[in-house]
């Protein structure tokens, strides 16, 4: 066969199978301007948007004499934090409440232990001894509502056991949350019990409430952690993470507000968490370890499942907690890039389009089981 008839042959395959295979994207496809925006302290994360998009709310330990998580506010404008939490105890997981001056966050400061675990904490840490970061789920944790306008802070969750990861829908009426009351409700079998002892979040579920605090009702009922629950933009549905009973694989779901019509959103195979749905509704971005168990990195998927989620971030470490601004242009999320095991926040510009179009290109979605 000539040379010019197997260019005839070969051609449209070859262009065949590229057409089939992934488009390629870098870092700088979808981010840009990238800058950090914490610098006090061990660590800092989950920064969540005020509705203006011109604060952010988010987690420090920066506090002298207390080792964990504190909440603050931060102007992007003039850079200025200020702390809303009440400086004792352990704190995570802040909301912004639409058309409000409130701002939820869990909190551990009711506990009368609070400042003897403070204190072994920073006795463990003066003597030189280091332990692999891992969240605790403290069952002392509850959900508060503080007033910028006031001061004041209202508690909404009084149940024994982990009440925390909550967020407001848009309309600021109701509250998701993650909570482990059921574990601490009614009487644990052996297996359970040992359960309990060695992997809490295994009883982790959703719940949602008023914002007020009544009305608490549970929405999920699996084996396994569920958590990290946040509305979507138009209040229609949930999105959260749900890990398997090992608590080594976790996916992205989404249901309706009452529960029902639960979907499965990622298969990835990996620990996927940490969903936040971009404001134009066409896609969630997230953070898996798909490529080393060490090694978050955020990917976007579309907001059905259809698609193979597309890669954005390129850094060794960890990424994480992404969320975008309200007006989709700018991304904050938390990362260990500037060196380090522990986290910052980070933000940048969004490329919505280039967004869009990698979507647009990802693979179908390869379901388990299934060819």
């Amino acid at each position: 066969m000539s040379a010019a008839r197997i260019a005839l042959v070969v051609a449209p395959l070859v262009a065949s199978l590229a057409a089939q295979q992934p488009a390629r994207y870098q870092e700088r496809d979808f981010l840009t301007r990238i800058r950090r925006l914490t610098v006090e302290g061990r660590r800092a994360g989950e920064g969540y948007w005020s509705p203006d998009g011109k604060r952010l709310v988010f987690q420090s330990e920066r506090e002298p004499g207390n080792p964990f998580y504190q909440i603050y506010t931060l102007d992007l404008g003039t850079g200025d934090a200020k702390r809303i939490s009440p400086g004792t105890g352990k704190t995570t997981c802040a909301f912004f409440r639409p058309g409000t001056d409130e701002i939820l966050f869990a909190s551990t400061h009711a506990d009368p232990k609070s400042k003897e675990w403070q204190d072994e904490e920073l006795a463990f840490r003066a003597s030189g001894k280091e332990r692999r970061y891992s969240w605790d789920y403290d069952p002392e944790m509850d959900i508060y509502a503080y007033s910028e306008k006031t001061g004041a802070l209202k508690r909404l969750t009084t149940a024994r056991g982990y009440d925390a990861e909550g967020s407001y829908s848009p309309d600021g009426q109701w509250i998701i949350f993650s909570s482990m009351r059921d574990a601490y409700g009614r009487t644990l079998s052996e297996r359970e019990q040992k359960m309990l002892e060695e992997n809490p979040s295994y009883f982790a579920d959703i719940y949602i409430m008023r914002a007020d605090g009544s009305g608490q009702k549970r929405l999920t009922n699996v084996p396994g952690y569920d958590g990290g629950p946040f509305f979507t933009h138009d209040g229609s549905r949930i999105v959260w993470r749900r890990f398997d009973e090992q608590g080594l694989i976790a996916d992205v779901w989404t249901m309706k507000p009452d529960g029902t019509d639960q979907k499965q959103i990622t298969d990835f195979g990996s620990m996927s968490w940490a969903p936040y749905e971009h404001p134009s509704g066409r896609y969630f971005v997230f953070s898996s370890n798909k490529l080393g168990f060490e090694n978050f990195e955020l990917f976007i998927v579309d907001t059905q499942g259809t698609k193979e989620p597309v890669r954005v971030t390129y850094s060794d470490g960890f990424d994480g907690l992404p969320v975008p601004s309200p007006d989709g242009s700018m991304l904050a999320w938390t990362s260990s890039r500037s060196g380090g095991s522990a986290g910052q926040l980070f933000l940048a510009q969004w490329n919505h389009e280039k967004a869009l179009d990698a979507i647009r290109q990802a693979p179908p979605r390869n379901v388990k089981g299934k060819s």
